[in-house]
């Protein structure tokens, strides 16, 4: 949670509960002022407009969404010996990140799914995700089947689908318990067993 005295931070968390209230297009500067405490005027100091605003949030969340690979245990021996259980390994704190933060959640899905994000998609900086981007170079070096399929596909694919899953959770559509987490996990990874191969 931000700290109280942190304004912005209290702002973007503001803005990603309004979005999960009144939609990413109905989520109005006085929704987030009010959830946030603040008058509209003072949410003007930190950002020039709504649609700046919903951007910081993305890249917000983005970004601590990175950060979670950056302080993950990877041992790449492991995907020889056994390489879903790798896989599981790197993906299980993902979807419990997103599961453990239902505002942010939401907000994440809507804002991706908008018509507005392809625009921003290409134009942002993505640096932040290096340690996944490490990553993913190992899993194509031991896994050189995983070259036959396209990469902006796969990872697009695993990421999104997390993401997705989690909403679903977070909105009481699926559970959340360990049982759920599996069978996502097996759908997932369903779809790269066949390209986990040394």
């Amino acid at each position: 949670m931000p700290a109280p005295d942190d304004t912005k931070t209290r702002i973007i968390s503001a803005a990603m509960k309004a979005v999960r209230q009144y939609g990413l297009e109905g989520v109005r500067i006085q929704n987030v002022s009010e959830l946030a405490g603040i008058s509209p005027g003072a949410i003007y100091r930190y950002f020039d407009s709504k649609d700046q605003l919903l951007v910081e949030c993305f890249t917000y969340i983005d970004m601590q969404a990175a950060a979670i690979f950056d302080h993950l245990k990877f041992d790449p021996r492991m995907l020889l010996t056994d390489p879903l259980q790798a896989v599981k390994g790197l993906w299980l704190p993902y979807f419990r990140f997103w599961v453990a933060r239902p505002d942010e959640t939401i907000f994440y899905h809507r804002f991706r799914d908008s018509a507005f994000f392809p625009k921003y998609d290409r134009e942002r900086e993505v640096n932040y995700f290096d340690s996944f981007v490490g990553m993913v170079r190992v899993f194509r070096r031991v896994f050189p089947s995983l070259a036959e399929m396209n990469q902006d596909l796969l990872w697009l694919h695993v990421l999104t689908s997390t993401v997705l899953y989690a909403k679903y959770v977070v909105e009481g559509i699926l559970p959340d318990d360990a049982e759920t987490e599996e069978a996502v996990f097996r759908l997932l990874a369903t779809g790269l067993s066949g390209y986990l191969k040394p």
